[in-house]
């Protein structure tokens, strides 16, 4: 198993939730440009404003890595029409990923068609461009039942629309890392939330996000299945250690 590339190495603090200037952020994020290239992992992660610069340093270095940024984050709650002009934006500037915040919670007060109707409407733009689309439903917001509901709502629309020789670029994607739980519960992917993922998500692939700090972990978390790992410890966890950075 070539670990590096199930890594999806991520960065996504702003310059103000880093403590830092903005050209001192900029710096972190060229840092871990950098080190994806270096360490060929399978795609580096990074804000939407980075994903230009990105381009240009793996294109420089004609390396494979993927180029990803989230769209509508960390919250998910913006409109259609924007989630659709950012990820449009991400594609000019050359992002290969695309992943999403779920609009979790209008799915938690019932607002199903609206969910539904982002999912498809996201998706065909991605999809149009030949890109990877991942869905995050964040799942510390969501309880057992509406990570199942949230995950197979997700694969009925992909299935309903699309063909199946475009199922495995469609993700669903556990955590943005950044949602604040009580009681300092974990906020991204453990393995209660992963399995019923996997299982209702499926054949659409999972991506565990968040909360996988060491080599035995991810493998473990591969090994039922997941098919990207979101880490912001991908050196760490490439050469057997733990991480303790976080996004």
């Amino acid at each position: 198993m070539n670990i590096r590339q199930y890594l999806d190495s991520t960065y996504l603090k702003t310059a103000a939730q880093a403590g830092l200037s903005e050209s001192e952020n900029l710096k972190v994020n060229r840092r871990f440009i950098q080190e994806a290239i270096d360490e060929d992992f399978k795609l580096i992660m990074i804000r939407p404003n980075i994903v230009a610069i990105a381009r240009e340093m793996v294109d420089a270095a004609q390396s494979k890595v993927c180029v990803g940024t989230v769209i509508d984050f960390p919250l998910g709650q913006s409109s259609l029409e924007d989630k659709l002009k950012e990820a449009q934006q991400a594609i000019e500037d050359g992002a290969d990923d695309l992943d999403f915040v779920c609009n979790y919670e209008a799915f938690k007060r019932g607002e199903v068609d609206l969910v539904r109707q982002e999912i498809l409407a996201c998706t065909q733009l991605g999809l149009q461009h030949h890109k990877i689309v991942k869905w995050i439903i964040e799942v510390a917001a969501l309880n057992h039942q509406q990570i199942i509901q949230l995950s197979t709502l997700i694969k009925k629309v992909v299935l309903d629309h699309f063909k199946e020789s475009q199922y495995n670029s469609v993700y669903v994607k556990s955590s943005t890392g950044f949602y604040l739980t009580e009681n300092n519960l974990p906020n991204g992917a453990t393995l209660e939330t992963i399995i019923p993922m996997l299982e209702n998500a499926a054949p659409l692939p999972v991506k565990a996000a968040g909360g996988v700090r060491t080599f035995d972990e991810a493998t473990t978390m591969i090994r039922l299945g997941v098919k990207r790992i979101g880490t912001s410890g991908a050196k760490a966890i490439a050469e057997g250690q733990s991480a303790d950075s976080s996004y």
